[in-house]
């Protein structure tokens, strides 16, 4: 089961989008709820009014879980909601309820949030199992939101569990990323060992890095940030290569580069 929470969570709605984005390209269907009450305050989460064929109706903030069809005999479910505002605790254990119920065995979260990253680079993705920081930065101290709560009720409760993160170049503002969805996507199908039909995303991830561009190369001072940006990505790209070098290919790159410098003397 994939979780995404819209709010803090989904800086430019990507993780979201994800779930969004399989429902409208599979076979899905609804199959459980989470009530509201006592999860929201509404001044926050409001409730949205909603005219059809001539009635209003109030459209109130919920969870909703949903049976995604991959193929014939491959089934993912999806758990979707704005992240609640209280008894957060209560919240995860009725969500774990459920995923128990359904035979669910492992528990994914999905989450995107802005940092200082050049969109002219694929876009940084952290991923975690358990207490093993697999890719990405180093781990995360500080404020967390409910997917990483749901991250730890579920390994307290014995699920197999990870969590995958997005970074969104915050220079961008708050639009919708298809690059950062897109990413979660193809970082989910090499977790899960599936290729998702990515339909329009691609088109869509390249017009916003087209846009990005324009609005750079309008701005000196944005142009030269995104330059130094680039320039700390691609020395950060470096060193995580040469760390991933075995002592043996790191030991003959000092002798080569010793003998380098003493033909040069000669």
């Amino acid at each position: 089961m994939i979780a995404a929470f819209e709010g803090w969570n989904d800086a430019c709605q990507a993780a979201t989008n994800v779930i969004r984005h399989l429902v409208g390209q599979y076979e899905s269907r609804e199959i459980r709820h989470i009530s509201c009450d006592g999860y929201y305050d509404y001044q926050v989460a409001r409730p949205m009014m909603c005219h059809a064929a001539g009635y209003a109706n109030l459209i109130w903030p919920q969870t909703t879980f949903y049976d995604i069809t991959l193929a014939p005999h491959r089934h993912l479910y999806a758990q979707i909601a704005p992240e609640p505002n209280y008894r957060w605790r209560n919240y995860c254990s009725e969500s774990l309820a459920i995923a128990e119920e359904l035979d669910v065995n492992q528990i994914i979260t999905l989450g995107s949030m802005f940092s200082d990253c050049p969109h002219t680079r694929p876009l940084p993705l952290s991923v975690s199992d358990g207490a093993c920081q697999c890719e990405g930065d180093r781990e995360y101290n500080g404020p967390v939101g409910i997917p990483t709560v749901l991250d730890v009720a579920a390994a307290d409760q014995g699920f197999s569990h990870a969590s995958m993160w997005v970074s969104i170049p915050q220079y961008l503002g708050s639009d919708e990323c298809a690059a950062g969805t897109l990413r979660l996507l193809q970082a989910l199908g090499d977790r899960i060992g599936f290729a998702f039909d990515t339909g329009d995303l691609q088109s869509k991830s390249d017009h916003w890095k087209a846009q990005a561009s324009i609005l750079v190369r309008c701005n000196d001072q944005l142009a030269d940030y995104v330059g130094h940006l680039e320039h700390e990505y691609d020395l950060k790209q470096k060193a995580d290569a040469e760390a991933s070098l075995g002592a043996p290919q790191a030991e003959q790159l000092v002798k080569e580069a010793e003998a380098f410098l003493r033909n040069m003397g000669e």
